[in-house]
């Protein structure tokens, strides 16, 4: 498509959408062009490439993702577009899914009904403990909301073969996080707001591995027992936080840029 197309598009789009779904399904795809452009703010970006999907609200066989050929910095509530679970688009529009996207998310969407937001990420940290053979190490209080809670799926390619599935959901099992191996990460949360604080709590543990197993000197682990307690304290967080994390994320975006609402 060419540039004029794009703009042509986008803006056909951001004068029509909001007037053709419903108030819940614009208030899901604001809070997920919000996660887009988080993970601007907090570089876990890879130029167009990668995805982060979410159910449409009321549907199971629909979800919502970035448009192929945007950054992060340009998705927006009204140019996310509607794939079905086979990964066609369901609306009618020139813009288009990447294919590598609806094979991961399409298979976890598929797969985890709990599920309504998939996250994934090739970040220098995220890929770099993926290529480790011990994988996630609990050696900070980031890691130890994963303790246990993580799945591996080995490396068979650019995910682009539908065949991949469900070895990959197999890996995933009933787990909100999947290490895909010399490939990158993977997080599922019943809400964007929970797949978000799952990948933002990640990249960090693993930007805290990296560090520490640079400098060389012996880690410290702590008792098996005490990395336990700490993931079930972390699995219980919200009762008490009750998504005031969110609202403050996304009150930093108005601040800086609210063109992720339009």
């Amino acid at each position: 498509m060419q540039d004029h197309e794009w703009a042509q598009a986008l803006e056909q789009r951001r004068h029509t959408v909001r007037q053709q779904v419903s108030a819940e399904e614009w208030a899901a795809r604001e809070d997920l062009a919000a996660c887009y452009r988080l993970c601007v703010h907090y570089r876990m970006t890879d130029m167009i490439y990668n995805h982060i999907s979410l159910r449409v609200p009321g549907r199971h066989d629909q979800f919502l993702i970035n448009a192929f050929g945007l950054l992060y910095s340009e998705v927006s509530a009204s140019n996310l577009i509607k794939v079905d679970i086979e990964g066609r688009v369901v609306e009618d529009t020139t813009l288009e899914a990447n294919p590598a996207g609806f094979v991961i998310h399409a298979a976890v969407h598929k797969a985890r009904p709990d599920v309504d937001c998939v996250f994934h990420t090739h970040t220098r940290a995220g890929v770099a403990v993926s290529a480790q053979r011990d994988g996630l190490l609990p050696i900070s209080q980031h890691a130890m909301r994963f303790h246990n809670r993580v799945g591996y799926h080995d490396y068979e390619g650019i995910a682009l073969d539908t065949d991949e599935q469900r070895r990959l959901v197999a890996d995933l099992g009933p787990h909100k996080v999947l290490i895909l191996r010399n490939h990158g990460l993977l997080t599922a949360g019943a809400t964007v707001r929970d797949a978000f604080e799952e990948m933002y709590y990640l990249e960090l543990a693993c930007q805290i591995q990296l560090d520490a197993t640079a400098a060389g000197t012996p880690l410290v682990r702590p008792p098996e027992a005490v990395c336990e307690h700490a993931a079930q304290q972390f699995a219980n967080s919200n009762s008490y936080i009750r998504n005031r994390d969110w609202q403050a994320l996304r009150r930093m975006l108005d601040q800086h840029d609210p063109s992720y609402r339009h």
